[in-house]
């Protein structure tokens, strides 16, 4: 269900443009609110998040769809954790909905589904570690491969066949188009954007998308 906020950007604590390609981490404190902007259209956000105060529960794709017996995301939807519990709602989206089943492009799944010579092109997989550990760094918390989990996808369209197949369209989203996230519980969000250039996801054109944090 789209959903539109009067949240202000001015009012935000937290401000930043990034690009395709590159990954950010964040905490959050319960009720503060996230907002991730398609500046452009039709780019794609990996996301991942944990329990900030203990990373081992972190989202779970399967909790959050049979909670709301829905594979797709909007307003109104709750982000589940591999313990069961809600770790954040989205309180607006302007885009309509969102990903939970095309996971992250990775270097193996590059090869398998575009060719050898594309195995070594940049990726979702290796963004969120490379974020993971820049994040150990300043926190000494250290999250690693282990700590991947299936990851949802912000604005990224993957139409489900009648024979139950994934396939990746074109993005269903548009310029300015934004979600909302509320955290629940101490958050930290890891998020990728995507750099992929092999299907249409992010309309082979990869994006910046923005990124601002509002204060409960």
């Amino acid at each position: 269900m789209s959903l539109s906020t009067a949240r202000d950007p001015v009012t935000a604590i937290h401000d930043q443009v990034l690009p395709s390609g590159e990954g950010w981490t964040h905490e959050l404190r319960p009720g503060q609110v996230l907002r991730l902007v398609d500046l452009e259209g039709n780019q794609a956000a990996d996301t991942l998040f944990f329990h900030a105060d203990d990373p081992a529960e972190r989202y779970d794709a399967q909790a959050t769809i049979t909670g709301q017996q829905q594979i797709y995301l909007s307003t109104g939807s709750e982000l589940r954790s591999n313990r069961g519990r809600v770790l954040a709602t989205i309180v607006a989206d302007t885009c309509g909905r969102h990903d939970t089943l095309g996971g992250a492009c990775s270097c193996e799944a590059n090869a398998v589904r575009y060719g050898l010579d594309r195995t070594f092109m940049h990726s979702c997989r290796d963004t969120f570690l490379l974020a993971l550990a820049r994040h150990g760094e300043r926190t000494g918390q250290r999250l690693g491969v282990r700590d991947l989990a299936p990851n949802l996808n912000f604005f990224m369209n993957v139409p489900v066949t009648p024979e139950g197949g994934l396939t990746f369209a074109d993005g269903v989203s548009a310029p300015g188009k934004y979600v909302e996230i509320r955290a629940e519980l101490p958050l930290l969000a890891v998020i990728s954007n995507c750099p992929q250039l092999n299907n249409p996801c992010n309309g082979w054109d990869p994006t910046p998308i923005r990124l601002l944090v509002w204060d409960a």
